[in-house]
């Protein structure tokens, strides 16, 4: 081992923090990208710019991202259960009120969506300030299923559950659910479907596609969370177990 390495080595410890883990910890993005970023000279330590990837911040140090400074947050996990008439943005220029007003009091860290729900659509929404973690949730690769309610205007008709089984070929590509059937004690209105694409709109446009009208979209399951004890409008923290099952993914 050269003196690089080994001086790099040694001033690894328990109180030092990668870079590219103190800027996700700061809620900023998630340690892939940070890495991009400090690739590009965005990052600067005690007001000089690092490039180094896996340079190790001690306690004292300031960091600033784009010329801001920036300091590792308490990491936050909410579940909201969302009601109609709410966008899944930070904020709207046209005024309309958004999930943000909802949790606006849940943690004082900037947590941020995981994923979206339009604005007819209630039920579970995840927030965060963990950015691997929303990362790892969305993407296709962590195969995350949620699970919908779906209420329509008219019956299913039986060959039209079987071609959403088959799967479907919509304006943006091919797509499979993972589960399909009528809700059980209910009308044939009633729909449950499991799906892990993450692509907009997708279960009203399944629906849409063969020529029905959505009247109610509720999500009420996601990534193995539920409902459970969390009435519409209202939101939890995710326990420790909660957490630690969301990073098996």
């Amino acid at each position: 081992m050269n003196n690089k390495k080994q001086s790099r080595k040694k001033s690894a410890s328990k109180d030092t923090v990668r870079l590219n883990k103190y800027i996700a910890h700061a809620g900023i993005c998630s340690r892939r990208e940070a890495d991009m970023h400090i690739g590009l000279g965005v990052v600067k330590v005690n007001n000089k710019v690092v490039t180094e990837l896996g340079f190790q911040v001690k306690d004292g140090d300031v960091v600033h991202f784009d010329d801001k400074r920036i300091t590792p947050e308490k990491k936050a996990y909410i579940l909201l259960n969302k009601p109609k008439g709410f966008i899944t943005t930070a904020k709207d220029e046209r005024g309309r009120k958004t999930v943000m007003d909802l949790v606006a009091k849940a943690t004082p860290s900037r947590i941020v969506p995981v994923g979206r729900l339009d604005r007819p659509t209630t039920g579970l929404l995840m927030f965060t300030n963990d950015g691997d973690l929303a990362k790892k949730l969305t993407h296709p690769s962590s195969m995350v299923k949620k699970l919908y309610h779906v209420v329509l205007t008219a019956s299913l008709k039986p060959h039209d559950l079987a071609e959403i089984r088959r799967g479907l070929t919509l304006d943006d590509g091919p797509v499979k659910v993972d589960q399909v059937s009528y809700v059980h004690g209910a009308s044939k209105r009633e729909i449950g479907l499991e799906i892990h694409s993450g692509k907009n709109r997708i279960v009203r446009r399944i629906f849409e596609h063969l020529g029905y009208e959505v009247v109610s979209l509720d999500r009420v399951m996601f990534a193995g969370l539920t409902k459970k004890d969390l009435p519409r409008g209202t939101w939890r923290h995710l326990s420790s177990q909660e957490i630690g099952f969301l990073k098996m993914f």
